[in-house]
């Protein structure tokens, strides 16, 4: 057992509070009996959609709203289509997730789009938490398979029972995904990386056969997961903001390019946990991965690249909101250098081939 602290919320950072006044007005009038909203504050951890708790009398809500800046992203941060994710699986009684309870996606009303869920109580173990947890080895081992199980379990959904089919198009996923990564890093670029420019055309040239669809989630990690504060269970997923339906060897290797060693830089040991002794390798989550879903990995090496490259996209794209004044938040300024981390350590693996 551990004495880590439940996850909790600080000041809002400025120049990205919330309208209180307004954000009552509307939450009163679109849900009877919707308490005064006597505290706001803001969870820090996540650098793309902006997280509040909203603290009532008697209840606890999490608001999630897209970044200032976000319009120069036109596919990305679509509250109502994460809303609407989250109710279908809902519905469809999948529940580790919380429960939505409205969407507003009339940016009239508040001059931004949100949606509103309830808070679950429980743990975030956030890269920044690294170097002063206490969690023995052994139960660190059994947390990380735990995260892969559950990663197993969400490629298990129905998608064509669920209605979840929907949401994307799974025909030529991997593709189009190569494709509109390439040109979301071409519309923000701001420095000159040409490790970048060649990764975009190795994925190209590389395009892997596509598995058969699955609904993923494609940002599975540590941090969007929140465990029991006892046991350290997984009791619910987080950020469902980039889920689609595809190949799930894709969301495998988005986790695994997330997934840092004790070799790793220090950058991306900011970024996870599971550098931390007793953590799976990449290779064996591959393999445990295959074992407990029984899909092929043998070729994850091109997912884990594709997982690196689309990190390093997201990070130019959230260096260049705030290169462009859109976002103070001082942890942007040195995303750039990140983005030189990742193209590097992408051209190492496929120098070294293998994970």
């Amino acid at each position: 057992m551990t004495n880590i602290r439940l996850d909790a919320a600080g000041e809002p950072r400025v120049g990205e509070e919330l309208p209180l006044e307004k954000l009552n007005d509307y939450l009163h009038a679109a849900i009877p009996g919707f308490g005064d909203i006597m505290q706001v504050s803001q969870f820090g951890g996540g650098y793309s959609n902006l997280t509040y708790l909203l603290q009532t009398t008697d209840h606890a809500y999490v608001l999630r709203r897209p970044p200032f800046g976000a319009k120069d992203i036109k596919k990305g941060h679509d509250m109502a289509r994460e809303y609407q994710i989250l109710s279908t699986l809902h519905q469809a009684g999948y529940r580790k997730i919380p429960q939505v309870l409205l969407c507003c996606d009339d940016e009239s009303m508040l001059g931004f789009p949100f949606y509103l869920m309830e808070k679950i109580e429980g743990v975030i173990l956030r890269g920044k938490m690294g170097h002063k947890l206490n969690i023995p080895a052994e139960q660190m081992r059994r947390l990380s398979y735990s995260l892969i199980d559950a990663l197993v379990e969400l490629h298990q959904i129905d998608i064509v029972q669920t209605g979840l089919t929907q949401i994307g198009k799974p025909e030529g996923y991997i593709q189009r995904q190569v494709e509109g990564w390439s040109k979301r890093y071409e519309a923000a670029q701001t420095d000159d990386i040409p490790q970048m420019l060649e990764l975009a055309n190795w994925l190209q040239q590389h395009l892997p056969t596509e598995g058969r669809p699955t609904l993923i989630h494609n940002d599975f990690k540590y941090d969007n997961a929140i465990l029991h504060p006892d046991t350290l269970e997984i009791i619910a997923l987080l950020d469902w903001e980039m889920s689609t339906v595809g190949d799930p060897l894709m969301d495998l290797g988005t986790c695994l390019s997330y997934w840092c060693e004790t070799e790793d830089s220090d950058f991306e040991k900011t970024f996870n946990v599971s550098w931390l002794p007793g953590n799976l390798t990449r290779q064996e989550i591959a393999a445990y991965y295959q074992e407990k879903s029984g899909r092929d990995t043998s070729n994850i090496l091109y997912f884990y690249v594709f997982g690196l490259f689309k990190n390093a996209v997201i990070m130019q794209q959230i260096y260049s909101r705030y290169k462009k004044g859109y976002t103070k938040d001082e942890r942007f300024a040195m995303l750039i250098w990140g983005v030189q981390e990742l193209a590097k350590k992408a051209i190492h693996t496929l120098e070294k081939g293998k994970l």
